[in-house]
């Protein structure tokens, strides 16, 4: 494996992702702090959020992976490829926001909005054009062009973040002056209803920067290869669509099962420390643009099942390492959302667990994408969202958001099993074992000697805390060079 490549790729990916979404970390103390915890305003975005992840995978349906499979696939032509996948998704897009804008009045009842339609109708015309640009965005990555891929994130970032900023913070001191204002900022949620348009003002301003790829469309629909990747597709539709149920569900889910205002107030909660877990959610977001275009690439090469082990490995040394860090710092990240929402805090080390076997997971899940039997992840994944289900229907009315926590953790760890298991069967890989096995267990040393104190009960000088966090950082840090050092080698 190239592993100064995927490095290289994985730091620029990476830099998109994490910064823009360190970024939007900075707005999270704007959103606390301007939105309280006792009016459940954080809980609505939490809600339309999820929705609109849920809504993409839909319209996207799997088209990203597809292309990446039949671009790099003998016999077929790439440019081809592309034009027939941004076609068949352009369509698509174009029709679900057709189709809700027509109903939007019925559709925002049924969803708990019928006073503020505007939200639904903005949202759809969001997720309609993410999903458009989720193909571009492929073929930047296809094409090696990490640069333009993190300018154009970057493009929809800043300006988000600096109307947010305005929104939140300038707007409030212009009611004077503006009378009418003042009425809209209320009507709009106190400012809330102003996130969604800010973002569809932002999302349409990075489509213009896609006009090269735009020629795409002038490409002739190929009608055969349509059907061919429709048949390559749609197991990964399921598994996408079941994939992004794990990650959203509870927070569609959870005003139905606790409703009122309570259900939206730990939501909001939930929604707020959730955005500190997410730190580990970027490191495998960042891995995955990177990771996948080399395993495609090299899928004919018969060395693939080595670059598969690689992979692994250092996904996870990396992905426990950052999620001690988190843990570490936890007494500095908490300042990142208001203390009313604190009370939500314990939810952090479960949540990115959860997400550490998302990261496993989808590293399993080359086993079926390359042996072209993508129906075992829709399968795998169906079954990890039914226990995700599940666990929050049962449970959400008696412990709340710990369930929403709980459910993730159960439903990516059922689908890592079964992919660990079942792949197996299907592609040998000679995964390090004992290596991941070793640093599992070294992060399970740390992680307990970072819990003893709130185990027990003991006081101690967050300072204090935090400077033998970073000494156990360093020694796992100089295990994991030690052993990339090994595997280079």
């Amino acid at each position: 494996m190239n592993l100064k490549s995927l490095a290289k790729d994985t730091a620029i990916y990476g830099l998109s992702s994490i910064v823009g979404r360190f970024l939007n970390y900075l707005l999270v103390p704007v959103y606390t702090y301007k939105i309280a915890a006792a009016s459940g305003g954080y809980g609505i975005v939490t809600n339309l959020y999820a929705y609109t992840a849920l809504l993409l995978a839909v319209l996207t349906f799997g088209m990203e992976t597809t292309l990446f499979r039949f671009s790099n696939k003998d016999g077929e032509d790439p440019r081809k490829v592309y034009g027939t996948s941004l076609k068949m998704v352009g369509a698509v897009a174009l029709l679900f926001v057709a189709a809700v804008l027509a109903l939007v009045r019925p559709i925002a009842g049924a969803m708990g909005y019928a006073d503020h339609p505007e939200y639904i109708g903005c949202m759809a015309i969001i997720v309609g054009l993410d999903a458009f640009q989720a193909i571009m965005f492929s073929k930047l990555r296809i094409d090696r062009r990490p640069l333009k891929f993190m300018a154009l994130k970057f493009a929809f970032i800043i300006p988000n973040i600096l109307l947010t900023l305005f929104i939140f913070l300038v707007m409030p001191k212009m009611f004077g002056a503006f009378p009418g204002l003042e009425a809209a900022y209320q009507h709009f949620n106190d400012g809330v209803g102003f996130i969604f348009f800010a973002n569809l003002a932002c999302t349409a301003l990075v489509t213009l920067g896609f006009i090269p790829e735009l020629r795409g469309l002038g490409v002739k629909f190929d009608w055969s290869l349509a059907k061919r990747m429709l048949a390559y597709t749609w197991p990964l539709l399921l598994l996408s669509l079941v994939g992004n149920l794990n990650q959203a569900a509870d927070k569609i889910l959870f005003p139905y099962l606790m409703p009122g205002a309570e259900g939206m107030v730990q939501l909001g909660i939930y929604g707020a420390c959730v955005k500190i877990a997410m730190i580990v959610a970027l490191l495998t977001q960042a891995f995955r643009y990177a990771y996948e275009p080399i395993v495609f690439n090299g899928s004919r090469d018969k060395n693939s099942p080595e670059t598969l082990a690689d992979g692994m490995k250092y996904f996870v040394i990396f992905a426990l390492l950052a999620y001690l860090a988190v843990l570490v710092y936890m007494p500095l990240l908490r300042h990142f959302i208001q203390p009313a929402y604190w009370e939500g805090l314990g939810v952090v080390p479960i949540v990115m667990m959860a997400e550490v076997f998302m990261g496993v997971y989808f590293n399993l899940s080359f086993w079926y994408k390359l042996t072209d039997k993508t129906w075992w992840g829709a399968i795998m994944s169906a079954t990890g969202a039914a226990v995700m289900i599940a666990v929050n229907v049962l449970l959400v009315p008696k412990i709340g958001y710990w369930a929403c926590a709980w459910g993730g953790f159960a439903g990516y760890g059922t689908a890592m099993l079964m992919s660990w298991i079942i792949g197996r069967k299907y592609l040998s890989v000679p995964y390090d074992a004992k290596a991941i096995t070793g640093f599992v267990l070294l992060a399970a040393v740390i992680f307990v000697a970072l819990s003893l104190p709130s185990w027990t009960g003991l006081e101690i000088n967050v300072w204090v805390y935090m400077a033998a966090g970073t000494l156990l950082l360093a020694a796992y840090a100089a295990v994991a060079w030690k052993e990339i050092r090994r595997s280079r080698s």
